[in-house]
């Protein structure tokens, strides 16, 4: 990051460009959506030393902006090309990443995913006034032209079995992210609107790509003129309060059961969202959906600080007699991400799981417990930051050369034996 500041400012941009691009592979992307506030901004000596950050995101974000409006961002041209095919299961930043990567050591890759557009959260998930839809649709341009083959509306195992595509490449690569939705458990009477944070985001973001969508159309997942409660304190609660701000809602509540300071998400993103209206409600928890056909009131409860519990963190408790009624149209649950049942999903008992059901790997090279099928990305660490999945789809991407290269090897001595 110095190195390519220095370019910057040096008015070097072609050259920052490149150092920034060797060791991220979608920077622009970085630029706009990490939370620089918690990572190099806050790791800032200028900041610490009270004089306030270098803009490193925004510097990030202009550098490759000018390099793709100059033309500088080219396709990949390998220098070989190699008849070894891979195949990548999860079209988000790290199968992106991985694909990337070893296209570019002339691997010839196909990537599955399961929606009708590749990018996975980036397109589906982030918010299109934090992250503009073409800036994604580019990054995937890139590579279908550099020779990648994307296969959409793909479901591994109804479409193709997972043993059928492991017999079809030489090497696998799981990147598929985590999207089950974490719920409170609180919706018994199975009122429609109560929806999870990703399902009201997706929503949002295909009517942005103009797709017709018939629950935005008849109101069911469009917050205009409504009373609208989000439960949650991470960034995905951040962008629904915000996309529900602008698509016209009435009323904007975020409930979080710890304080503000004890909130996952990015403090920037609390501060943008208050700015636009938002009312937070801290140290709150619901406690009961209630309503007849469709639900029209949350109970709350007040929550207060304990003791700090595994995690560090103060651990909140309900303050006793503190229940209240709150008004409420819409719900949307934003309560983290797990990880869904891939070995069921995709037929295979022999891929092993961990307990919180992430994929086990081998850390030395990312290998899962099946000989030449990998695992990068949330899939393996748990729901994480863009640019933890962009730095695993690069380290996937190395693994699998070295495999690749040492099976040949063994091959070739067994042969010459």
């Amino acid at each position: 990051i110095p190195d390519w500041l220095k370019l910057t400012a040096e008015n070097r941009l072609e050259e920052a460009y490149q150092l920034s691009s060797s060791t991220n592979n979608m920077p622009e992307i970085c630029g706009r959506i990490c939370p620089q506030d918690r990572l190099c901004e806050g790791n800032c000596v200028i900041e610490q030393s009270g004089h306030g950050t270098v803009t490193i995101g925004s510097i990030e974000k202009y550098i490759t902006d000018t390099a793709w409006d100059k033309g500088w961002v080219k396709t990949i041209q390998p220098s070989v090309q190699r008849e070894e095919s891979i195949g990548i299961i999860g079209a988000g930043p790290a199968g992106l990443a991985a694909a990337e990567e070893l296209r570019k050591l002339g691997y010839q890759i196909t990537i599955y995913d399961r929606y009708d557009r590749a990018g996975g959260l980036l397109i589906y998930g982030i918010p299109n006034f934090k992250l503009e839809k073409e800036i994604v649709q580019r990054r995937t341009k890139l590579l279908q032209d550099s020779g990648v083959e994307f296969k959409l509306n793909f479901n591994v195992g109804k479409d193709k079995s997972f043993n059928e595509l492991r017999d079809q490449h030489d090497a696998i690569v799981i990147a598929t992210g985590v999207y089950k939705s974490r719920d409170i458990n609180l919706n018994n009477e199975k009122f429609s609107n109560v929806i999870p944070a990703l399902e009201y985001l997706t929503t949002s973001n295909k009517v942005g790509l103009k797709d017709k969508i018939k629950d935005f159309d008849n109101g069911l997942q469009n917050a205009h003129n409504k009373n609208v409660i989000v439960v949650g304190g991470g960034d995905t609660a951040m962008d629904c309060v915000r996309t529900a701000v602008r698509q016209g809602a009435k009323d904007v509540k975020c409930l979080y059961r710890r304080d503000k300071k004890n909130m996952p998400g990015s403090q920037r993103e609390v501060e943008n969202a208050i700015e636009e209206g938002v009312d937070f409600n801290w140290l709150t928890l619901p406690i009961k959906y209630q309503g007849k056909d469709n639900l029209n009131e949350v109970k709350i409860a007040k929550m207060e600080l304990g003791f700090p519990d595994e995690s560090g963190r103060r651990k909140p408790e309900i303050k006793k007699d503190s229940e209240e009624i709150l008004k409420a149209d819409l719900v949307i649950e934003a309560l983290g991400f797990e990880p869904e049942d891939l070995p069921t999903m995709f037929d295979v008992t022999s891929l092993n799981v961990t307990r919180w059901g992430t994929i086990k790997v081998d850390y030395k090279n990312l290998m899962t417990s099946l000989d030449g099928v990998f695992a990068a990305g949330d899939i393996v660490r748990g729901a994480s930051l863009v640019v933890w999945g962009i730095k695993d789809g690069r380290d996937v991407a190395n693994h699998i050369h070295n495999y690749l290269n040492n099976n040949i090897h063994e091959n070739n001595r067994v042969v010459n034996e």
